[in-house]
């Protein structure tokens, strides 16, 4: 839903928080894109930004930590062809806003690019309503929040005597921004974002030796804390409390190449890694990304199709707007096993001849803007999960992952399993540990067979990072049949 009213509203918020306390108003803004576009410039903007963190954490049933921080500031950008000339300031005043925009000016005096029009006139970018404008930090007093963890603990203790400890935490986020760009456009948005993670340690002695093994849960998304119900948080500490009891059964996982078949939801951070981050503008600009100049080819098997989409309602990974003011879409990146297009910020797309995407995002006001994921998925199929793990002769079933990392260039991929079987004949037989799959991602997404109607979105705990920047995203996916993966194992 695209609407106005919530725009004004959204810009009524940032402008009592971050503009009119400290005397800045519509003129302030155009004195300084106007001092920024003295040189040749071809965009620029002022990314204000303001946010409220909360975090508690409880372990043997004591609060151990707990911490609030306030953060604000503005960054400043002036774009010239491929240059860019960047300062931010953390304080909000219009001395310190016309001194960064003297600043970018002087980094960006040497652009040779034609001017951009300045429209006079302000104008309100377009905006999605994708979750209320609250603060979540203020949604449960201290009392509360600390009473929630101590629930989460004794749910976890009482689920098997072999859970000998349990660490749980609370996290909320509020965080304003507002945008205003070169050519008028004026952008705000208020997002809220909580999480509640719960790890459990469990140990039992098998053939005379002590075993631990480690399971979490958890989740979150853009609305107050009054989400975690009693329900929630049982799914959470159900799912963490059976992880660490399954891998206290594990074996060594068998090594060598494999069919591999992937659970649904969070598995899906391994397309977010082997193939979203090489779906993005700036590195198939630079022809550094093994997907460059290859729109409209076979990248995927038949009946697999990517998205990202940023417009899924309170999702962690979803934004009214990004962080340069577009709007966010539903973007289809591979269609039927065809590459159709890229995400794009708007430098990137400027460069390309293409439209943005509405994924220009940045960590804070502090740094700047690029081409970023936001929810990462592949749609469902048409097969049952049982019918593809009965499809497996000898294999593995991986239903949850750890860490991992990815060469955009290569396409080559180093992933390890948190949760994972070993599969004969189509029958589940043992958990299994330690393994790793190791593949390259346009190759095992043409090695896809079977794609699952099961398809689901990870509970709200994605965090990715690129070029040492942090943004909140969300992953998904179907269980999926790899015809042929390589696994490294411990066996």
């Amino acid at each position: 839903m695209i609407s106005r009213e919530p725009t004004l509203e959204r810009l009524a918020i940032a402008q009592q928080l971050m503009l009119e306390p400290f005397g800045i108003g519509e003129a302030t803004l155009q004195q300084a894109l106007s001092t920024i576009r003295e040189h040749r410039v071809d965009d620029a903007d002022l990314y204000f930004q303001t946010t409220r963190h909360e975090g508690w954490s409880l372990e043997e049933g004591i609060v151990k930590s707990g911490s609030f921080s306030i953060d604000q500031g503005v960054g400043v950008r002036a774009v010239a062809g491929e240059k860019t000339a960047f300062a931010y300031s953390d304080d909000l005043s219009p001395a310190s806003l016309l001194d960064a925009a003297r600043t970018v000016r002087t980094i960006a005096a040497a652009g040779q690019n034609k001017r951009v029009k300045l429209e006079r006139a302000a104008k309100l970018a377009r905006s999605r309503v994708l979750y209320a404008p609250t603060d979540p930090i203020a949604t449960l007093d201290s009392t509360q929040k600390v009473a929630l963890l101590e629930k989460t603990e004794k749910l976890a203790r009482a689920k098997d005597p072999r859970v000998v400890q349990v660490m749980a935490s609370l996290g909320a986020e509020y965080d304003v921004v507002l945008v205003a760009r070169a050519d008028g456009t004026r952008a705000a948005d208020v997002r809220p974002l909580v999480r509640l993670n719960v790890t459990v340690i469990a140990e039992q002695t098998v053939d005379g030796e002590l075993k631990r093994e480690v399971g979490s849960g958890g989740g979150g998304g853009r609305f107050g804390l009054g989400y975690f119900t009693d329900a929630i948080i049982e799914d959470y500490v159900q799912k963490a409390v059976a992880a660490a009891l399954t891998n206290l059964e594990s074996r060594p996982a068998p090594a060598g190449d494999m069919t591999v078949v992937l659970g649904p939801g969070w598995p899906g951070v391994l397309l977010h890694e082997a193939v979203g981050h090489g779906l993005e503008g700036d590195f198939n600009r630079k022809g550094s990304s093994t997907f460059s100049g290859r729109i409209g080819q076979r990248v995927a098997a038949r009946g697999v199709t990517v998205l990202d989409d940023g417009t899924i309602a309170d999702r962690r990974g979803s934004l009214n707007v990004d962080d340069e003011g577009n709007t966010t879409q539903r973007n289809v990146l591979i269609e039927d096993g065809i590459l159709r297009g890229y995400i794009q910020d708007s430098l990137n797309a400027r460069l390309m001849g293409v439209k943005p995407t509405g994924n220009g995002r940045r960590e804070s006001y502090a740094h700047l803007p690029m081409p970023r994921m936001t929810n990462t998925y592949m749609l469902g199929g048409t097969r049952s999960r049982d019918e593809i793990v009965a499809s497996i002769k000898r294999g593995l079933y991986a239903t949850n992952f750890g860490g991992g990392q990815v060469d955009i260039t290569s396409g080559k991929f180093v992933f390890s399993a948190s949760e994972a079987y070993w599969v004969e004949n189509g029958r589940i037989l043992y958990p299994v540990k330690g393994a790793t799959l190791v593949g390259n991602g346009p190759e095992v997404m043409n090695r896809i067979s079977m794609v699952g109607n099961d398809m689901a979105l990870d509970p709200g705990v994605g965090v990715c990072g690129k070029d040492g920047q942090s943004v909140p995203v969300g992953v998904g996916q179907p269980t999926l049949r790899i015809d042929r993966l390589t696994v490294g194992g411990t066996a």
